[in-house]
């Protein structure tokens, strides 16, 4: 008989979780279970992986075969490292943090935040200052203009009486 370290498959639909089990290889995906030594729930984040070492390092003692699946799971974990003696059994798994640190590191960024919007408030106030006193500068030479503009009108006026009244 040939023993698997295998998934089993839990959980609604698109919401799986799993169980890692030792099954015969011959009985169905979520069939009959020899033993349940771990849990997986992957749509956590970071993802939850939970293996009871002692049980999953005597079925890897006596020739139970990991899937492709569970096989990056224990290496994750470093129990494979440990089953094989390799360097490295402490594993790259990534466990859930406390709450209370999540919440320290964002009164931390919020302080960072804020910094940066007091500065970019600021930056914000220097760059209207800068618009305002630039149309004013504009505008004074604008107004000249319409001064030149209106006294020629000025000057065609009387010339258009002028050539009423002779005409008259």
């Amino acid at each position: 008989m040939s023993v698997k370290i295998r998934l089993k498959r839990m959980g609604k639909i698109r919401s799986p979780h799993y169980r890692i089990v030792v099954a015969d290889s011959r009985t169905k995906r979520d069939g009959r279970a020899i033993e349940e030594i771990g849990l997986y729930h992957p749509t956590r984040e970071p993802s939850l992986i939970e293996i009871e070492s002692e049980r999953v390092q005597y079925w890897l003692g006596v020739g139970a075969q990991p899937t492709e699946q569970v096989l990056a799971l224990l290496k994750v974990k470093g129990e494979w490292q440990k089953f094989k003696g390799e360097p490295g059994a402490e594993g790259t798994y990534r466990a859930p943090g406390v709450k209370e640190e999540d919440r320290s590191g964002f009164a931390e960024a919020k302080a960072l935040n804020e910094n940066e919007a007091k500065t970019l408030k600021a930056k914000k106030s220097a760059e209207k200052a800068e618009k305002k006193a630039e149309p004013q500068a504009d505008e004074a030479p604008a107004e000249e203009p319409k001064a030149a503009e209106a006294a020629p009108a000025a000057d065609e006026a009387p010339a258009a009486e002028a050539t009423e009244s002779t005409e008259a």
